[in-house]
């Protein structure tokens, strides 16, 4: 499974902006798939998390109420779209997949995916 993270940029506090994550073919039938971010100097961290259904997400204490998680209708794409962002979003926002059967779960853990896209970053002016 290959996937591609774009989207990220150049923004000012208060603006929105949409990530996508394209996945080869049909790469993510039966695949769940999380968003992860790494601000300069910190860890990893969950933002949002889809299960394959997309009946069960999961979205990070830190900016739940600003972002929603979706996939397009063929859902070879989710995207992440984000608003009201801060200065303290500013990162290196990560998309990723695994494997899922029953369609229904939802994983926050990095240690639970199995694919990584290259990382787009997210910066947000005060």
């Amino acid at each position: 499974v290959q996937l591609q993270a774009s989207g990220g940029g150049l923004v000012q506090a208060g603006d929105s902006l949409r990530l996508s994550c394209a996945a080869s073919r049909r790469a993510f039938s039966n695949h769940a798939v999380g968003w992860f971010r790494q601000a300069p100097g910190k860890e990893l961290e969950i933002v949002a998390a889809r299960s394959w259904s997309g009946r069960n997400t999961y979205f990070a204490d830190s900016m739940k109420g600003r972002i929603t998680i979706s996939a397009a209708g063929d859902k070879n794409t989710v995207y992440l779209q984000m608003s009201s962002l801060k200065p303290e979003d500013t990162a290196v926002y990560y998309c990723a997949a695994r494997w899922d059967q029953m369609g229904s779960r939802v994983y926050r853990d990095q240690t639970d995916y199995n694919y990584w896209g290259q990382g787009t970053l997210v910066t947000v002016s005060s």
